[in-house]
């Protein structure tokens, strides 16, 4: 599985932590970014200053991620953890908080941000936080009540995940896109071609494509790609875009690209909007051919299964 090291670019403005969110689980989708379960350690520091503290990121970390139809690992340097927390206080983001990646709440504020030097040494050791050197840690107070009275005193929060958007490794980004590709064609390879008495007799073998999906996917592929262009191609994956582009300009699929479509589209439905078109469910939606596409993709699905049988 692919790994990829963010970075936080100095050129890069809208870089960075945006917010810290309290959540019950780990988040695994795009833009945020949590723990693992077993690295979850929010600790209540004082009940009566409602005070609470946990990590925000540890270095080195590997850190399982999902967007779309692509499952890698990330992680931060000791270096860009300790800019990353530098950052968050420069923009005085303290008071940008959400409750389980949802809309901003109220009333919690970052009281205390630091970089753990020496493990046994520091304030974390105390309330028996177990973290590496270069961990990111915060103490959170807060002042909502029914934040502190709904959420934390029943448990049903766990953690601290950070909300951000940073770059990626470019040459770990590259590979993915090249082995996305690889594993196309040798899927067109291996299950397209024709196996049948021709291949006996020494007659040209012929690999099978599908473009006969209707106008209606290449145009919402068209659209996809000019609202991504509207917010400075935020949203979807490198993969993503590429099948947008093989959409849009009607391009064969191989099955094993259909059979990816019709499962990616029967999951992200729930997360398209037509109403929100800068929303990146909405964007990504589309960007692999929206409801058309995935109409089409499990039909043909269908008639290839049953005509191969």
């Amino acid at each position: 599985m692919d790994v990829r090291e963010l970075v936080l670019l100095e050129e890069d403005l809208e870089a960075g932590v945006d917010a810290i969110s309290l959540v019950s689980e780990p988040a695994i989708e795009s833009d945020f970014i949590a723990l693992s379960k077993k690295d979850v350690q929010l600790k209540t520091v004082s009940e009566e200053q409602r005070i609470l503290m946990g990590p925000a990121l540890i270095p080195d970390k590997m850190i399982y991620r999902r967007e779309e139809e692509e499952e890698y690992y990330i992680y931060f340097s000791k270096d860009t953890v300790k800019r990353v927390a530098q950052a968050f206080l420069k923009r005085g983001y303290q008071s940008n908080s959400t409750l389980e990646h949802g809309p901003d709440v109220d009333g919690v504020c970052v009281i205390e941000s630091w970089i753990v030097d020496d493990p046994k040494k520091d304030k974390a050791a105390y309330y028996n936080i177990d973290v590496p050197v270069g961990t990111w840690m915060v103490s959170a107070k807060v002042y909502n009540e029914q934040i502190w009275s709904d959420f934390v005193k029943t448990g049903k929060v766990n953690g601290f995940s950070i909300e951000g958007k940073f770059s990626q490794n470019l040459l770990a980004a590259q590979d993915q896109i090249l082995e996305e590709e690889a594993k196309d064609m040798l899927a067109k390879i291996r299950s397209m071609i024709k196996k049948d008495d021709r291949t006996k007799s020494g007659e040209r073998i012929e690999m099978e494509s599908y473009n006969d999906y209707p106008q209606s996917v290449s145009n919402n592929a068209k659209r996809g790609i000019e609202l991504n262009e509207k917010i400075n191609n935020k949203c979807a994956t490198r993969v993503g875009k590429i099948r947008a582009q093989q959409l849009a300009n009607g391009e064969p699929l191989s099955l094993e690209t259909i059979k990816r479509m019709a499962s990616y589209l029967s999951r992200a439905k729930e997360f398209y909007d037509p109403n929100d078109t800068e929303a990146c469910g909405t964007i990504s939606y589309l960007l692999w051919g929206g409801k058309s596409a995935l109409n089409w993709a499990e039909k043909k699905v269908k008639e290839i299964e049953k005509s191969n049988n």
